[in-house]
């Protein structure tokens, strides 16, 4: 076990007691299963049982499996650059991704406590027809195509990685994303946050 991943585990232990001291809770059936010890290596920034309390952080809770999978092996080949989260999800696969994608897709399905700029997020709305085209009127995407819900992540998290896709610095060269980043294309960066500010504010 590296240094850094030893100080993850530290600190999500931390957290989840501190969550303990709160009073923060959760159900019993979301504190069984073979994911929960594992996801401790998450909670340090993903937060306790994948409620991401930040800005930039991805929530986990409620993540489609399929869609957890991907994102770990991408990152884990350097399609999704992070030098944070590439030794991570290389962990992830030692220590069971079917397990971890499973407990966090079980848990109740969590938004982002970050708050929405309103009168950002009525611009989103109104520039969201082509998004919604692939991800849903609600921003709960289609599992059955491979596209994934927005709705409730952070916004910084959501505009960077539509900023991500506009400079087709993620999963670049990938055709099954080509349409997504002509789309992206179409937009300013301000109006990439004002989305982002939107799908972040769907309950």
């Amino acid at each position: 076990m590296t240094r850094r991943i030893g100080r993850r585990l530290i600190a999500a232990a931390a957290l989840v007691l501190a969550t303990a001291v709160t009073g923060a809770t959760a159900s019993a059936a979301e504190l069984k299963g073979p994911g929960y010890e594992k996801a401790m290596l998450c909670s340090a920034c993903h937060g306790f049982n994948g409620a991401s309390r930040s800005d930039a952080v991805p929530v986990l809770a409620g993540m489609p499996a399929w869609y957890f999978k991907k994102a770990m092996e991408d990152y884990a080949a350097g399609r999704r650059v992070s030098p944070e989260m590439e030794p991570f999800s290389k962990e992830v696969r030692l220590l069971g991704v079917d397990a971890l994608a499973n407990f966090f897709a079980a848990l109740t399905r969590e938004a982002s406590p970050v708050r929405a700029d309103r009168a950002a997020a009525e611009r989103g709305r109104a520039g969201s027809a082509k998004c919604a085209v692939c991800h849903g009127p609600e921003g709960l995407g289609d599992a059955a195509k491979r596209v994934p819900p927005l709705a409730g992540q952070p916004p910084g998290y959501l505009r960077n990685q539509m900023l991500l896709f506009k400079a087709d610095k993620r999963s670049p060269g990938d055709p099954a994303l080509k349409q997504l980043k002509a789309v992206m294309q179409e937009f300013s960066e301000a109006q990439l946050a004002d989305l982002a500010q939107y799908y972040s504010s769907l309950r």
